[in-house]
Order: C-alpha cells, then structure tokens, then sequence
C-alpha cells in the first residue's frame, strides 16, 4: 500500500494510540483504575458504617439512658442481707378476704432474718370454710403445715390487712382464732407501711433511702425520721380503676405524698407489691433476692391493674426523681410485725 507522508503520518498516530489505549486497560496500572472505579463504594461503605454506629450509637444511648433512668445502680447496686445467728423459726399468716399468705422465717435476738418457706393466696383454705366448724378444722390443718416446718405453736402469729377487715369471712376466721387461743393482730395502712419499711429497707440505707408497697387496694410510702421513728403515708392503690377514678388524678395525688420524702432520703427505694412483683419477674436473675427495676416507661403494660400500678409507679419516680427502685423478694409487712415482737 503507497502512503504520502501525511497518511504515513495519521498511520503512525493511530497506531499510537491503539497502543496507548491497550496499555491503559491492560497494563500495570490496571488494578489502580479499577480502584479508582470503585472509588465512590468504600464512601458508600464508609457511609453505611457511620450510619450503623450512629443507629447503634442511638441505640446505645437510649439503653444507657433507659439503663440510668430505670436502675441508674443496676450493676453497682450490690447487698447481702446479714444471715440470722442462733435464730428461732417463727411464722406469721396474712389473712386476706380470698387468701391467707404465710411466711415462716428465722430471726435472731438483733433481728437479723431469713425466709425459709413462703406460700401466697392460699385460697383454697377459706373456700372450703363455710361454718365455724369448717374454719376450726382448715385452720388447725393450715397451722400443722407450719409446725411440722418446725414453727412451735406459740411462735405462729396472725395478722388482718387493713384491707380484708371488712370481709364477712374475715371477721368469722378471727372470732374462731381468738376462741382457738390464738392474738390475732390487726393493722391500719399506715402500720403496714412502717411494718413493711422494717422488713424491706437494710439499715444501711435509712439515710440515703425509703420505702414503697404498691398493693391493690393501697399504696405506702415510708421513711425513717429522726430518733428511729418512720413517716408513712396512704395512696391510692393499683384497683383504683375498679372506682372509676382517672389516671391523672391518682398520678397527681400519689405524686404529691412522694414528694414529702426528705430529699436526703431519695437516693434508693426498696419497693414491693403485687404489680411490683409482676414487673420485677420479667428481669429477675435467677433466685437472686433483690432485683432493681427498670424505669416505669421501660415497661410495655397492657393489662388494668398493670396500667394503673405502673402509674402509680411512674408518679412516685418522677416526684422522687429516685432512680433505682429496688425489688425486695422476700419481704412483707408481717414479716416486719415479726421483728417488732420481743
């Protein structure tokens, strides 16, 4: 083929420039271009990571946050309840209008005490108590239970709840007691709430701490006072839905007997109760005896009493601002009538 310099020359580029090309594409350098391809994936990489840690930042922000508001002392909060020595077994009987709880504890000359045996809404007892006669025989079979647990007779106590003295069968159960010998011992809310704040709160935190009982038909609240006395106060209690009463207006009034307790007094509170219990079962670590709860709003609620109690709850936290409400397993006001006996 005859070229003229100047196609001789356009041959040359063009040959040049398919070099140039090849070497480009398939060169050295090639895994670098390929690089530079791929630049615009690890940003997107790089984008999706700080979106993941900064999703994960806010989630771990929010468990922090819940962590802290719930149960601030979660991790840190750490007691031991001191072992009773030389103790003697005694035991105590809560009688309610459709059930007797029973405890039988061991405590010692400076009432130190432990739980050995527990049984709640035993209600088959007071099912089958139709006559006088049916209470004595229930009863005398209710108190051998006890005894043969190693509890003598004259160490076995009984004890009325302010809120079951007006049930007929109630008052028919103590009429039969005190002709079987036996004291049966009644308490208004307010000695509930000093006797339950004797079994629930360690010495150890009368300073810093108080005391909450959130039952059906009431709520206590409690502190020690000066000269080794203790305030308690009366709310309403989780039932109050039952009356028709609105949230806010037991949230406002619960709330305001919680801010009578001293600020010193707000660092801790020991909290028992039946919607306490539920919440305290959802998180309990094994058979541990004291489980901090989680704050009110951590908690999905969807029956009435729940609701209502969670209410109750949430009031005393935020008038309080106590952020580690802590649930005692073993303690109950009767236990505390228990201590209080010489």
């Amino acid at each position: 083929m005859n070229l003229t310099g100047a196609g001789k020359i356009a041959l040359i580029l063009l040959i040049a420039g398919a070099l140039g090309a090849g070497y480009y594409f398939f060169g050295p350098d090639h895994e670098k271009g390929g690089t530079e391809t791929t630049a615009t994936s690890p940003n997107t990489e790089a984008t999706t990571s700080e979106s993941v840690a900064s999703d994960d930042n806010t989630a771990s922000s929010e468990s922090s946050s819940s962590s802290s508001t719930a149960a601030s002392d979660n991790t840190s909060f750490s007691y031991t309840a001191p072992e009773p020595v030389d103790g003697t077994l005694k035991g105590v009987v809560e009688l309610g209008a459709s059930g007797f709880n029973s405890f039988v504890v061991n405590v010692d000359k400076d009432k130190n005490w432990k739980l050995e045996k527990a049984e709640f809404g035993n209600s088959m007892v007071i099912e089958n108590m139709a006559s006088d006669y049916d209470i004595r025989v229930g009863l005398k079979k209710y108190i051998s239970g006890m005894i043969d647990h190693g509890v003598s007779g004259k160490n076995i106590h009984f004890v009325v709840s302010s809120g079951a003295l007006k049930a007929d069968i109630t008052q028919k159960i103590i009429r039969v007691l005190k002709d079987m010998g036996y004291m049966v011992n009644t308490v208004t809310p307010e000695q509930e709430g000093t006797l339950g704040l004797k079994a629930a709160l360690p010495a150890k935190y009368y300073d810093s701490g108080f005391f909450t009982d959130i039952g059906s038909g009431n709520t206590k609240i409690a502190w020690t006072t000066a000269g080794g006395g203790v305030k308690s106060l009366e709310a309403s209690g989780a039932k109050y839905y039952e009356k028709g009463t609105a949230d806010d207006t037991v949230y406002e009034e619960v709330g305001a007997k919680a801010k009578q307790v001293p600020n010193s007094k707000r660092d801790i509170c020991f909290i028992i109760g039946g919607v306490p219990y539920d919440l305290a079962k959802e998180i309990r670590n094994g058979k541990e005896r004291y489980t901090v709860l989680k704050a009110p709003t951590a908690y999905k609620l969807d029956k009435a009493k729940a609701k209502a109690g969670g209410n109750i709850y949430k009031a005393i936290a935020d008038a309080t601002g106590c952020k580690t409400f802590v649930f005692d397993w073993d303690a109950n006001f009767t236990i505390g009538f228990l201590l209080g006996l010489k």
